[in-house]
């Protein structure tokens, strides 16, 4: 069982039904503390620090409000059971280690944030909103491949992962499995390179060809690559002749996309289609007030149309206008005017953005941190250089506009571990003063430079 499964099924269905149940003493001392960790059959195994907590997790009281929530969640889990983890500080350190290392070696993590509730749809894209979630409530019966394309930004990623929530919260059971491109292609290169005499190819067949629901985001980036286009090949015919699930995005149609093999061309054409396009100017309004209301900020209509109406490629850079506005607003400490709008918006490009180079970004934060640059481009996970690593790629992103996916090769990462990187920093600042403080810091030196 994925461990995404159990924690989205636990965090997002069962634990808000059990908090309705129970006093607000017994969340915060024992409900609120739990930590899922698997499902076995029908059953969630949650963990705790001490037997001790888990018996008052299992007392008559509590245990029969848990059991009364998780049969009110109407889902395929009829019953829990508590362990006891031999040190526990061990074994959340562990956890959260296992995080960095899906966001850092896999590329690949699946945010949870993207849902099909979280997407706002308008004219523009109820289309492949409708696509998406069709393929979501019944994967492989319809569909098959979705192939979803359109230009950067316009929240590609964004309805992929949308699909991997809502079957991992829907249909736990399956085995849903989200990658980039990129990261196929650098794994099968992997596979070639240790040689026959390992298993790495074998694995690599079993993670792909072993699952009942493939997403794989920026498919373009087959072009070109004969080799992984063959195994991709392969792949996707047993998939499909199994009935399972294929979603593909792409920035082109299949037709559009140079040196790719006829024959995927023609797989890739043999389902649904899906053109996303720029949203209009009520749905870039609407995404930008609900962006306002998940940051718990008030933000005047007005002041949200005139936003909405200036001349940005993708909703991506709508949404970090925004973002750069409510944290100026916070920083200092004034009303979300059409002015501070102004203000905020020619602080962060500043007059020498032109001139910044992302080397010159990469040089002010590891200056800031102490760290080197080598360390900061390496896969070292310290706490010091992640954090330094994570502020650079969101300080490139935010003061020279450069699409996500550049801004990977420039870290060795994909886009989705940039896009992952931003929205959390950005999430980070508006709760962390120093963290905020610090990244307004580094801003200022590198336009006084």
């Amino acid at each position: 069982m994925d461990k995404e499964n159990y924690e989205i099924l636990w965090e997002q269905v069962l634990l808000p039904k059990i908090e309705s149940l129970v006093t607000s003493i017994a969340y915060e001392s024992f409900i609120k503390l739990l930590v899922p960790v698997d499902i076995k059959g029908n059953t969630i195994v949650l963990c705790t620090q001490s037997k001790i907590f888990a018996d008052g997790v299992n007392n008559q009281m509590i245990g029969s409000k848990i059991k009364e929530a998780i049969i009110k969640a109407n889902t395929h889990i009829t019953d829990y059971c508590v362990v006891v983890a031999k040190d526990k500080e061990d074994y959340l350190k562990q956890l959260g280690e296992e995080r960095r290392d899906e966001i850092e070696n896999q590329g690949s993590p699946i945010n949870t944030q993207f849902t099909f509730d979280s997407f706002v749809v308008g004219s523009s894209n109820e289309f492949i909103y409708a696509a998406a979630k069709a393929v979501a409530e019944a994967p492989g019966d319809s569909y098959n491949p979705l192939f979803i394309y359109g230009g950067t930004g316009l929240g590609k990623t964004h309805i992929l992962m949308a699909i991997a929530n809502y079957i991992k919260l829907h249909n736990p059971t399956l085995n849903v499995v989200y990658a980039t491109c990129e990261q196929f292609t650098n794994q099968f290169i992997e596979g070639i390179s240790k040689g026959k005499g390992t298993n790495a190819s074998a694995d690599f067949r079993r993670r792909y060809r072993n699952v009942d629901v493939l997403l794989i985001d920026d498919v373009q980036f087959l072009a070109t690559k004969q080799g992984i286009q063959t195994e991709f090949f392969h792949t996707f015919n047993e998939l499909v002749m199994q009935n399972k699930q294929v979603v593909l995005t792409s920035d082109r149609p299949p037709k559009e996309i140079e040196v790719l093999e006829e024959r995927l061309r023609t797989r890739f054409e043999g389902g649904l289609l899906a053109d996303v396009q720029p949203p209009d100017l009520e749905t870039r309004i609407a995404i930008l007030k609900r962006k306002a209301e998940e940051k718990k900020c008030v933000v005047n209509i007005k002041v949200l149309t005139y936003i909405a109406e200036m001349n940005v490629g993708d909703i991506r850079t709508l949404i970090g206008k925004l973002t750069k506005v409510i944290f100026a607003s916070k920083l200092h400490e004034r009303p979300i005017t059409i002015e501070l709008v102004n203000d905020a918006l020619k602080e962060s490009a500043g007059e020498r953005q032109e001139e910044l180079r992302a080397e010159d970004i990469i040089n002010g934060v590891c200056q800031f941190y102490k760290v080197s640059k080598t360390e900061l481009l390496s896969k070292k996970k310290t706490k010091e250089i992640a954090l330094a690593r994570q502020v650079s790629m969101y300080l490139v992103l935010d003061m020279m506009s450069l699409p996500s996916t550049k801004v990977g090769k420039i870290f060795g990462r994909d886009h989705a571990t940039v896009t992952y990187t931003r929205d959390k920093i950005s999430e980070q600042i508006e709760v962390d003063t120093k963290l905020a403080v610090d990244i307004n810091d580094i801003k200022k030196k590198l336009l006084k430079q």
